[in-house]
């Protein structure tokens, strides 16, 4: 049987409170379970019914940054995948206020956003075409994002991903 999709994630930081509220503020992700004296966090993403979706533990303040990509080899980043251009485009305003937004690509198939944590870690937040909406004009590239005429394209309300990672 192969694998059907990443069930968590789990992210090494140097303050889990922090990190904490920085994913809920941000993403809108919530507590499920806290270990005791700031060591861990398990957090549930909105409307998901995993027991969680991302797990932090803290390592303390004095952690270097991370080298991977750079001088190591080590994860990239993390993607999280919205349900609408219109969700995908309140993210936006909510990572540019929070000072996390470091770029916007669109990608053909998919319109992603990236953003950094409080550690440095990077993280992209997608909005997938749906499989009925995919033409020839969708190969795949790095092109600069302008979200507003995907909205304009798409409709803000679009359910995205539909037979691509959701089911038809």
């Amino acid at each position: 049987m192969p694998v059907q999709r990443l069930n968590h994630a789990v992210l090494y930081v140097r303050d889990v409170a922090r990190s904490v509220a920085f994913y809920a503020d941000t993403l809108g992700f919530r507590t499920v379970v806290e270990i005791p004296g700031g060591r861990g966090a398990f957090l549930q993403s909105p409307g998901s019914s995993n027991d969680h979706d991302l797990a932090l533990f803290g390592i303390g303040d004095a952690a270097g940054a991370s080298r991977a990509g750079r001088e190591t080899v080590g994860l990239y980043h993390l993607a999280w995948e919205v349900d609408t251009l219109g969700e995908l485009g309140r993210i936006r305003g909510v990572l540019e206020a929070a000072g996390a937004l470091v770029g916007a690509s669109d990608h053909g198939t998919t319109k992603a956003l990236y953003a950094h944590d409080p550690d440095g870690l990077e993280f992209e937040v997608c909005w997938l075409v749906p499989a009925a909406l995919l033409d020839e004009t969708h190969e795949m590239k790095t092109d600069r994002l302008d979200l507003d005429a995907e909205i304009a394209r798409y409709g803000a309300d679009t359910p995205g991903g539909i037979g691509v990672s959701v089911p038809a």
